[in-house]
């Protein structure tokens, strides 16, 4: 979030007029930053919402996109945009990009002026820091290719089943998505929203592109993807946080994109509840461009 304690101060200033200020959550327009990507669910989203809550240490009111996106969809789409909208439901101001300077002025318009504005020093805004319970900095990161861009992807949810801790990211370039020849980034980050690290004390994680399977056995691999077999690092450190990334090569032909079979072996372990468990996951990777799934441009900062 940008800008948040300047529109605290415009929010303290103008609610005893009955001017509300809503935050609202929608799809992570620079995932990774900080560590935190893209959630799988609406529960997830909204343990997201009490994270920006806890780091920020805002006071306003959130409300929460659905997993479909539709009101980031229905608000153009833009990443930082602003609305003032009037009792009646009419939006008398909008802009693509936030600036309290310019909602402080509109509302002085629309309202009147404060006599004695609140300082960003009056709030005494109790943020924190995002949590880390592993070491990071362990793992040389792998340079994504240029342009590249977020496919979509569905991970495969069984019924009772753990969360996907480590969630995968794979992007493209839109040349190989329009020529069906180039690299692709495939990449698994541990979510801090559960607090968990790789165990280095075991397998490292492996990674297999399937084309068929038979029941719970895999019969043959994707042709398409080279090596459709891939196995992580493992870091010298008992645990660590840092993502686990690869780049494989992709060849596709224009009648053959169906979309790509992955399936993911890992440990992940939570000190602070005392477990380690052994996880199989699956996703299906769609080759097409997911318009929704940020863009990484943090990806050497955490």
């Amino acid at each position: 979030m940008r800008n948040v304690s300047s529109l605290e101060t415009i929010e303290r200033d103008y609610a005893a007029f009955g001017v509300q200020f809503v935050y609202v959550y929608k799809a992570l327009a620079h995932p990774e930053n900080s560590g935190y990507v893209q959630p799988f669910t609406l529960d997830e989203r909204l343990l997201h919402v009490k994270e920006a809550e806890r780091t920020l240490g805002s006071q306003f009111t959130w409300i929460c996109d659905n997993m479909k996106n539709d009101l980031k969809h229905n608000l153009g789409n833009a990443p930082n945009s602003e609305f003032i909208i009037d009792p009646d439901g009419k939006v008398v101001r909008k802009r693509a990009w936030s600036s309290p300077a310019s909602v402080r002025r509109d509302l002085e318009e629309l309202i009147f002026p404060v006599e004695f504005p609140t300082r960003v020093s009056d709030l005494n805004m109790k943020t924190a820091p995002p949590p880390k319970v592993a070491a990071s900095g362990v793992v040389k990161r792998v340079s994504r290719p240029s342009g590249a861009q977020a496919l979509k992807l569905e991970p495969v949810m069984k019924k009772g089943a753990l969360p996907f801790y480590a969630k995968l990211r794979a992007e493209v370039s839109e040349s190989t998505l329009r020529n069906g020849e180039g690299k692709m980034y495939v990449g698994f980050h541990m979510d801090p929203l559960y607090h968990v690290h790789w165990n280095n004390l075991t397998k490292p994680i492996e990674v297999t592109f399937l084309w068929s399977v038979d029941g719970d056995k895999d019969v043959t691999s994707d042709d398409r993807v080279s090596p459709a077999k891939l196995v992580g690092p493992k870091p010298e450190v008992a645990a660590d946080i840092d993502p686990r990334e690869f780049l494989v090569d992709l060849k596709f032909d224009e009648d053959d994109r169906k979309p790509l079979r992955i399936k993911v072996k890992y440990f992940a372990c939570n000190d602070e509840q005392g477990w380690c468990v052994p996880l199989t996951q699956e996703y299906v990777i769609h080759l097409e461009r997911d318009r929704d799934g940020g863009r990484a441009s943090n990806r050497r900062r955490r």
